[in-house]
């Protein structure tokens, strides 16, 4: 029996590295795991979403749809979240080797 790695998997499934399906998949992952290290930190502080809400201004379904990744929340929103929760946030920016031409 042949074993697939779970990039030969995401390849044949979803698409090469590069393509716009692809790049919308992992765009959608990236989400899922901001939502959820959202959900995790607001429960380690014993925080309803309502609460939290009222920590960000937000009301609690913005708190929802954020920590279930169904909504394009505001960059400025997730932050101001992530500093409710007392949260250190870092990013890792990637810029590709394509050379544009101006």
């Amino acid at each position: 029996m042949k074993t697939y790695s779970l990039d030969e998997l995401t390849d044949k499934y979803i698409g090469k590295k590069g393509t716009k399906k692809r790049d919308a998949f992992e765009n959608e992952l990236r989400l899922d795991l901001i939502g959820e290290a959202i959900k995790q930190a607001r429960k380690e502080r014993h925080l309803t979403q309502e609460e939290l809400g009222e920590l960000v201004g937000v009301k609690k379904a913005q708190i929802s749809k954020i920590e279930n990744s169904t909504t394009d929340a505001r960059f400025t929103t997730i932050l101001k979240v992530f500093e409710a929760l007392g949260a250190k946030v870092h990013f890792n920016v990637e810029l590709n080797n394509r050379k544009n031409a101006y």
